[in-house]
């Protein structure tokens, strides 16, 4: 061991796996990381031809790859443009806060996506299965 080291009090190390699946009228997500990380960790699985809300996020940025199947975003670019990609197997893609964005299932699907914590308003600019926006306390009362 190396003398010059920091030491770290070892009484909150876990060594025990998680996950939680949360159901989407659209598939499900599987979050892997625990809701009081730093970060967020989850698969999102898209059944084929379902569309997530376009949304925007006032405090949380993500980024996505794409695990199996076949995905595409609709998305804002540089210009306020709306635009389509089909992502591509082995490529990330990342959104900024306030960027528009609709993840699209074109088969049925398994995307990572790894984020800022959920935080803040996720605002549904238009969504398939009429839900409100999802604020911190919509969020809380879903998951409990």
């Amino acid at each position: 061991m190396n003398p010059d080291a920091p030491t770290y009090d070892t009484s909150n190390f876990s060594t025990d796996s998680y996950v939680r699946r949360i159901e989407k009228p659209w598939g499900y997500e599987l979050h892997w990381v625990r809701e009081d990380a730093p970060y967020m960790g989850k698969i999102i699985h898209i059944n084929a031809g379902a569309r997530l809300s376009l949304q925007l996020h006032d405090e949380k940025q993500e980024s996505w790859l794409v695990m199996s199947g076949q995905a595409a975003v609709i998305w804002e670019d540089a210009s306020g443009t709306l635009v389509q990609t089909h992502l591509q197997p082995g490529q990330g893609y990342s959104t900024q806060l306030g960027q528009r964005h609709r993840l699209i299932g074109v088969t049925d699907c398994d995307v990572v996506e790894v984020s800022t914590p959920e935080l803040g308003t996720t605002w549904r600019l238009e969504d398939d299965y009429s839900r409100p926006n999802e604020t911190p306390e919509q969020r809380a009362a879903d998951r409990a």
